[in-house]
């Protein structure tokens, strides 16, 4: 193989006669149908960016759940009420593989993965709506008594403070991931 002639190009030239009259270009038009409502398109473009949130507030909430964990050491004798339902972990879960489920549902449409995302969502919406439940009564049940029945350690007013914040923290996520989820479940499909 000669390699001049390997790279050289080549030019087609056709008559006149074969050309495509203009009649037949400007018949060609095309159509589109927008059969979505514009908050529907809103929410699906932004569907990925939903999903990392749900993500990390699932990771937030974990966290927050291992900070319980290793801040009960032996002087306070009582683990908080939301520790003992264990909302950090399992509530961390389902918000994690709902945002997942987005993300995917995002990348690969198909029927099968929306029905899964949509599921996952309303798990979601369940165990946010749970979650706020729990935290309610765990604000009632722990507001004074984190520490025990003694109060006048300052040392115990700082870890009252300290977990105070942190159910503060978990109530706002669980807020978020509520109506995100609600959102993601009801409106995007």
């Amino acid at each position: 193989m000669n390699s001049s002639t390997e790279h050289s190009p080549v030019f087609l030239v056709f008559p006149p006669e074969v050309a495509v009259p203009e009649c037949q270009l400007r018949d060609l038009t095309a159509t589109s149908y927008g059969t979505q409502s514009p908050l529907k398109k809103l929410f699906a473009t932004k569907m990925k960016i939903l999903g990392t949130i749900q993500i990390l507030i699932g990771i937030m909430n974990f966290s927050f759940g291992l900070v319980f964990l290793f801040t009960m050491v032996e002087p306070y004798p009582r683990f908080p009420f939301i520790f003992n339902t264990g909302y950090s972990f399992w509530g961390s879960v389902l918000f994690i593989n709902s945002g997942a489920f987005l993300i995917a549902t995002k990348r690969k449409t198909t029927e099968s993965l929306v029905k899964l995302s949509r599921i996952m969502n309303f798990l979601s919406v369940l165990g946010a709506t749970a979650g706020i439940i729990l935290l309610t009564f765990g604000f009632i049940l722990d507001r004074n008594y984190i520490c025990g029945y003694s109060p006048e350690n300052t040392q115990c007013d700082n870890i009252t403070v300290l977990f105070l914040g942190i159910l503060s923290m978990l109530m706002i996520f669980s807020i978020i991931e509520f109506f995100i989820a609600l959102f993601s479940s009801v409106l995007l499909y």
